[in-house]
């Protein structure tokens, strides 16, 4: 039977069925608008597939199956060939008699349809029925759903969070421990000790050997003046000693006069504390005038770390706290020092401000201008509401977690984070510790969340109109 045969029976049927209405109804013949439009909707749908059935007055109403309105009318149909992003796609069978309420993405986007349809790889929207969702902010996965994506929840805890903040810094000399040899009075240097820079001295130590005329004749008279005491005369000796002493001349240099009773041309000067030379500008025989630096000493027994802190973490130091250094040349040894002042001024190039930190150096290791790395432990011991880091999602303008309600239900829920460390945040406000919060492909549940948010939107546009 060929084509030409099919249509003529087609045309033959509708005439038919149009006698067939005229003689049940007497007096009526149906118009041939009608069977015009019956002949050709026949004829257009030989060989094609109706995948949905549509309100005849165009309304977002359509059924998997032949209906009426209320008024006796029956739906149109829709046939696959209509639109192509409905090629192949078929319309769910309700379930239960649950109304679909509408049609969503595969793939999470917020993309929804009133009607079935596939996306741009052919794969079918996802109907959603009328009961899935219970209630407003709350968006439901189907267990199978939740197993491919790899959604893992982990309940919230309360937990002490310390934050480490690291800075790099520099090693300084303490400005408490360093010391200058200057002389008071012109002088010449009649001899050195074998002493050069970067050598360790000792309190007391022999630095050099000094001849001043002013100080031969402030010693002779301090000489003199304690003769006349011993002889039981009266004594001014207490002028003579303050002579000496305003040049500054050692105690036990004046103690040593007082001992022997004999002055000396030159006069052994010695070193005003135990540290290295770190300066040294004396040669022998040279003059030395009133106020020229011969040697500066320094102890490095203890030592500063001036560390530049950003700006950002400056609230969460203070003065006290402990900070533990890693000179750069010896990565494997660490030091323990206290915050002892965070200087007053900011750097404003490197928005950074510099920190002391004063900490031992029994064994001499840190030396000045050496590099090290700081870290600084911040934040109390006491334990806090925390989640994960995955668990927070930052959109720039405000932070959600996604509250695992169990059955695969899941609701986002915006908190306020305080301090962070050892990969947790602090939640001061949004959950608890009796809550549950998503930490792996919550992105996924998000997009969920998008996606219902999409949808409440266009059903609210479309109550407007």
């Amino acid at each position: 039977m060929n084509s030409k045969l099919l249509a003529g029976t087609a045309v033959m049927a509708v005439f038919a069925s149009a006698v067939v209405g005229y003689r049940s109804e007497p007096g009526t013949w149906p118009s041939v608008r009608v069977v015009a439009k019956s002949m050709a909707a026949e004829s257009g749908a030989a060989g094609r597939e109706v995948l949905y059935w549509q309100d005849p007055d165009g309304k977002s109403d359509f059924s998997p199956e032949p209906k009426k309105t209320p008024d006796g009318r029956a739906y149109v149909p829709v046939y696959e060939d209509q639109e192509a992003s409905f090629q192949g796609a078929k319309p769910a069978k309700p379930q239960g008699g649950r109304k679909i309420l509408y049609y969503r993405n595969p793939m999470g986007l917020p993309d929804v349809s009133t009607a079935p349809k596939k996306d741009s790889m052919g794969m079918d929207y996802i109907p959603v029925y009328e009961g899935d969702e219970q209630d407003g902010s709350t968006v439901k996965i189907s267990p199978g759903k939740l197993q491919r994506t790899g959604v893992r929840s982990e309940p919230v805890t309360r937990r002490a969070i310390v934050t480490s903040i690291r800075a790099p810094g520099v090693v300084q000399a303490d400005e408490h421990r360093q010391s200058v040899v200057v002389l008071r009075f012109d002088a010449f240097l009649n001899g050195l000790e074998h002493i050069t820079t970067g050598s360790k001295v000792r309190k007391g130590e022999p630095l050099m050997r000094v001849y001043s005329s002013v100080l031969s004749a402030a010693a002779a008279q301090y000489i003199t003046d304690l003769g006349i005491r011993d002889t039981g005369g009266l004594s001014t000796n207490r002028g003579a000693r303050q002579r000496l002493e305003n040049l500054g001349v050692p105690d036990a240099i004046i103690k040593d006069i007082e001992r022997s009773k004999q002055g000396s041309l030159t006069v052994v000067w010695p070193a005003p504390r135990d540290g290295f030379v770190v300066e040294h500008n004396v040669v022998e025989g040279m003059q030395a005038k009133t106020g020229d630096v011969l040697f500066r000493i320094a102890d490095l027994s203890v030592i500063w770390v001036l560390a530049d802190v950003a700006e950002r973490d400056l609230a969460m130091i203070a003065p006290g706290q402990k900070a533990t250094v890693t000179p750069r040349g010896y990565p494997g040894k660490t030091f323990t020092g206290t915050i002892s002042l965070i200087y007053p001024v900011l750097n404003k190039e490197t928005r950074t401000a510099r920190v002391r930190i004063e900490l031992a150096n029994p064994e001499t290791i840190l030396r000045p201008n050496m590099y090290a790395d700081v870290a600084i432990d911040s934040g109390s011991n006491k334990p806090v509401v925390a989640v994960p880091e995955s668990a927070i999602i930052d959109s720039g303008i405000r932070k959600t977690v996604i509250v695992d309600k169990g059955e695969g239900r899941f609701e986002p829920r915006e908190v306020k984070t305080g301090s962070r460390g050892d990969g947790f945040v602090e939640i001061r406000e949004g959950v608890s510790d009796k809550d549950k919060v998503v930490t792996a492909a919550n992105f996924l549940i998000d997009a969920e969340s998008n996606l219902k948010a999409a949808l409440q939107g266009l059903t609210t546009g479309g109550e407007a109109k």
